[in-house]
């Protein structure tokens, strides 16, 4: 295996990639309790067109999320049951870009790892059950339909991108789902369900040599080709509809703001604009920017107003939100405050603060098993060593961030999601 130590943050990582081409990582704990393990699929809601074998697929929207649910079934066995009976919390959650399948436990964790990785690599889909769970994700479909916050993030993306299926919502729609056969499944299952386009992360007092044992015992033995997926024609900077609006069940008036951004790619392109992007974001309108006193003061935001940089596969924006009774002055008063930064610069004082913040937070992060499984996973399929994030904080300059204000929190890259009380008018 190899071994690389990381004496800033007193971790030592070890890795390997077994002859199926996956990638196993291990962050040992010693002394913790708690043990974590990530089985992480590089496939999201967002690969619903892909060429794989020398066929072209084009799945319905939310089948990454079916596909979730359904993995948890072996024939003759309930999954569920014999994790808990082994005193393990066992979960998994569909995202944009991945599937993450993962457990947490103090006791037995070689047997809870070996039910993880057959469950995952072991598809077992019939019409009966597929049929089955399309009720139960309808109803799921429903209760994010019926949530202002999910809504309105959704609201966001199809506002701001003209054809990539980031404006798909991820678990898809009532209509979409209905489309998906055992058929459907099989097919992605294979083609992303492979180790090669997977990882497996473990952070805890482990044997890491252990786990590459099991995992090198129980899973698919031969590498095959990855799947080639299509998002569709690059996506210009402006946003297709700068305002999107409409109403629902809520007290107040709740928003998102996005301005879009490129898509830096992977490896240290990537880290470098999230590390860049984050802290714009913080600079611009975050907790310690003049700009967030202010707008909190005037009872524009409150406390449940956010702000952040996130990229995926093709795309990458600045977004905030939360909720307020004015959304339309709060992304006035930001533009505003982003055109007075492009010109005065970011305070040297400030920058720094908030790098050393971010930075804390991110060493903070470390102690949580779970966060540090996930990331360690979700960074690799960004083309990036997690662990380095020391260093290329150091690397990010004050003028970096000023750019990146400059050229992208720009009315042209702007769109704005509304939900209002629906006793108001929604035009």
């Amino acid at each position: 295996m190899k071994v690389t130590n990381y004496p800033r943050l007193n971790e030592r990582l070890y890795e390997a990639t077994l002859s199926n081409g996956l990638p196993v990582a291990v962050l040992p704990k010693p002394g913790f309790a708690k043990k974590s393990a990530y089985f992480v699929t590089n496939f999201g809601s967002i690969d619903t067109a892909f060429q794989w074998n020398g066929q072209s697929f084009r799945t319905p929207a939310g089948v990454a999320h079916y596909l979730e649910h359904k993995m948890f079934d072996l024939e003759g066995r309930d999954v569920m049951a014999e994790f808990s009976a082994m005193g393990a919390n066992p979960n998994a959650f569909t995202s944009y870009a991945l599937t993450a399948y993962y457990f947490s436990c103090t006791d037995n964790f070689e047997k809870c790892l070996e039910l993880l990785l057959t469950f995952v690599s072991t598809p077992y889909f019939t019409a009966e059950s597929v049929e089955r769970e399309r009720g139960i994700i309808g109803q799921e479909i429903g209760m994010y339909e019926d949530s202002a916050d999910s809504q309105v993030y959704e609201d966001l993306f199809a506002a701001m991108y003209q054809s990539h299926p980031v404006r798909v919502p991820i678990v898809g729609s009532v209509e979409s789902i209905g489309e998906i056969t055992p058929q459907t499944l099989y097919d992605c299952y294979a083609a992303f369900y492979h180790p090669a386009n997977m990882m497996l992360c473990v952070v805890g007092d482990v044997d890491p040599e252990a786990v590459v044992d099991m995992a090198e015992r129980l899973l698919p033995g031969s590498p095959h080709a990855l799947a080639l997926r299509d998002y569709g024609p690059p996506e210009a900077l402006t946003c297709p509809k700068p305002l999107v609006e409409r109403a629902m069940d809520v007290a107040m008036p709740t928003f998102q703001l996005g301005f879009k951004c490129p898509w830096p790619g992977r490896g240290a392109p990537c880290l470098r604009q999230q590390i860049v992007g984050d802290l714009a974001a913080e600079a611009l309108m975050g907790e310690s920017s003049p700009l967030y006193l202010r707008l909190y003061r005037q009872g524009l935001i409150d406390s449940s107003f956010s702000a952040g940089y996130e990229d995926l596969p093709g795309v990458a924006l600045l977004s905030c939100g939360g909720d307020s009774r004015n959304p339309e002055a709060v992304r006035d008063a930001i533009l505003e405050e982003a055109r007075r930064v492009s010109r005065e610069g970011v305070e040297e004082d400030l920058f720094n603060r908030l790098k050393r913040s971010a930075l804390g937070r991110q060493y903070r992060s470390l102690d949580s098993l779970d966060s540090t499984c996930f990331r360690l996973c979700a960074a690799h399929f960004d083309g990036v060593p997690y662990l380095e994030f020391p260093a290329a904080y150091d690397a990010v300059t004050r003028e970096q961030v000023e750019d990146f204000i400059r050229q992208f929190a720009v009315e042209e890259h702007c769109a704005l999601a509304v939900i209002r009380p629906r006793q108001e008018e929604v035009s």
